[in-house]
């Protein structure tokens, strides 16, 4: 495969990369399907303060989407193939626009609980990469950290509702 003799593209690390690029291959997939709830969520909302959450949201459709490309990125210099839509299965029933669309709460809790599970996945990915490949790792750290804000930012907005006895 090449002439790379040590570190995570080496042949005696081909177990390691599967590895990893199968770990990439499901946050990728989490990406993606992120970005396609939050424009739902960017869109359907309604009421005077839907405003500023279905703003947040499409902001964060373009982050979501560049991690989305980071992760496919790193999965081809890995020797891997990037999926295509057929291998897509969705889980992020949490994410589903709510009955009411005027229920922001649940928009917000739906965030809370997708930006919680990626921060959980990804520190998974990150804690491997620290062994495999320093490479994935420091990548892991970047959109650990978007992610971290995209859920502090969220936890925010759901406090402001509970304080006003909205949530």
């Amino acid at each position: 495969m090449s002439e790379v003799t040590r570190g995570i593209l080496s042949d005696d690390s081909s177990g390691d990369r599967e590895k990893l690029v199968g770990m990439l291959e499901k946050a990728y997939w989490m990406e993606i399907e992120t970005v396609m709830s939050y424009v739902a969520n960017s869109v359907n909302p309604d009421g005077v303060r839907a405003q500023e959450i279905k703003e947040s949201l499409a902001a964060d459709i373009t982050e979501e989407l560049g991690h989305a490309q980071q992760f496919a990125a790193r999965i081809k210099e890995l020797y891997g193939v990037v999926p295509g839509s057929q291998q897509f299965a969705a889980e992020q029933d949490y994410l589903q626009p709510p009955e009411q669309q005027t229920d922001i709460p649940h928009v917000i809790r739906g965030v809370i609980a997708a930006e919680a599970g990626a921060i959980s996945y990804y520190n998974e990915i990150r804690e491997y990469a620290a062994e495999v490949d320093p490479v994935t790792e420091d990548m892991m750290i970047a959109i650990l950290r978007d992610e971290q804000g995209h859920m502090r930012e969220f936890e925010g907005f759901l406090r402001e509702y509970e304080a006003e006895g909205l949530a």
